[in-house]
């Protein structure tokens, strides 16, 4: 260290100076992740998940203790759009610190609302106030997973068929009949309140669409499935949906067949993808910061593990990989929080380059705590079992680097080419 000096860098890394509102929110976010989600998200994640949504779990708790940070999504929407491009990354990054699972509660419970916005069906805001349930994405299903993410097949074998699907709206006078199932992938499926539904519409012609309707689970005809059993992310309560003909008012239709839909899903995975990035940078960088303390505390060959050269060969590599997938993830949000229209392939990079960050620095510091990693007194396994099932929620990472590649083609250029 002679001659060389050391610059302390704050655990959000290389930033630009942050404005003094934005210093105060990462400040109150940070501390509402340390001390009520991660010890939260441990205790959920030595339970049962049937025992994690009962009545009298610490569940519960998280959604008015994430109240009180005074964060409505509406609030968010209308900062300028530079501001909000900014600020939204890094909210999750410091939620995705303290429980990468409860983050993910917490953003799924926001997209019902999202899509209301963004859809301009503000009426329903009477019946449904912001934050007066929780809300999930019913998307995934049974028999189809990752496929009903591919709108415009861009993922489909040539002369394919995806099959009948498992989950259709269909009109029914002045009001539509949800019939089917959502699996049992939906994050927040056993506890929302409120479902965004993306579903196969049926309006007797014969062809393929789909649409988007707002569907209330309390209305006749629902039901759920067991709360699923999982390796991570063990404090996001997931599972089946079952409609059994629900009946749902017509103005609940967010967005109709064809290019309508395709906007939604498209507003709603940019959304998600991105945020997806943000969470998972906080998880990465959460085992970072746990490694880099071990590493200062622990001894081996008589001295801390740090002045070992392999040791801090890795704790450089760990943080370049958490500072590169940060700043990917930021210029993303601020790309689609300012462009004239949001890229699904930026939000695409973003979520998979944090996801395989998540696991490769989460698995790097098991290796810096040796044996106490693998142990489930030490925080490192958990989150090294959380990254993993990242890189499969909200559309698995092959699936989704096909759809983004695809983005790339430029048709004009390949009608020019083939003249």
């Amino acid at each position: 260290m002679a001659g060389l000096q050391q610059v302390a860098v704050p655990l959000t890394g290389f930033e630009a100076p942050l404005s003094e509102i934005e210093q105060t929110i990462q400040t109150n976010v940070r501390k509402f992740a340390q001390t009520v989600m991660e010890p939260l998200g441990v205790k959920l994640d030595r339970m049962k998940a049937a025992a994690a949504i009962a009545p009298d779990s610490p569940y519960w708790q998280i959604f008015p203790e994430f109240a009180k940070l005074g964060l409505p999504l509406e609030a968010l929407l209308q900062m300028p759009d530079g501001e909000r491009g900014r600020l939204i990354p890094m909210i999750f990054e410091e939620l995705g610190a303290g429980d990468g699972g409860l983050a993910i509660s917490l953003g799924a419970s926001m997209l019902p609302w999202l899509i209301i916005y963004a859809t301009g069906k503000t009426a329903l805001l009477e019946r449904y106030p912001e934050g007066s349930r929780i809300g999930c994405w019913g998307i995934t299903e049974l028999d189809h997973g990752s496929d009903t993410l591919d709108f415009g097949r861009m993922c489909a074998q040539p002369g394919s068929d995806y099959g009948r699907p498992n989950c259709v709206v269909r009109p029914d006078g002045d009001a539509f009949v949800v019939e089917g199932q959502k699996s049992a992938w939906v994050s927040n499926g056993t506890v929302a309140q409120l479902c965004l539904l993306y579903a196969a519409f049926d309006d007797g012609s014969g062809e393929h669409k789909h649409c988007v309707v707002l569907v209330p689970l309390d209305a006749k005809g629902v039901s759920r499935g067991k709360p699923l059993e999982k390796m991570g992310q063990r404090a996001l309560p997931q599972g089946e949906i079952f409609f059994d003909k629900v009946r749902v008012p017509a103005d609940h239709l967010l967005a109709g067949t064809g290019r309508p839909y395709d906007q939604a899903l498209c507003a709603v995975l940019c959304e998600a993808n991105a945020m997806m990035g943000s969470v998972w940078i906080g998880a990465a960088r959460r085992a970072y910061e746990l490694a880099l303390d071990y590493a200062h505390q622990r001894k081996q060959g008589g001295v801390p593990i740090i002045e070992h050269q392999n040791v801090r060969y890795r704790l450089f590599h760990m943080m370049r990989k958490v500072e590169a997938a940060r700043a990917l993830n930021h210029r993303v949000h601020l790309f689609n929080a300012t462009a004239p229209a949001a890229a699904l392939q930026g939000s695409i990079a973003t979520k998979i380059t944090s996801t395989q960050t998540a696991l490769e620095v989460a698995s790097d510091a098991i290796q810096i705590f040796g044996g106490n990693g693998v142990a489930c007194e030490y925080p490192l396994e958990k989150l090294m079992r959380d990254a993993r099932a990242s890189m499969i929620e909200d559309g698995c990472n092959e699936m989704l680097a096909i759809k983004g590649g695809t983005l790339l083609i430029d048709s004009v250029r390949i009608r020019e080419r083939s003249k």
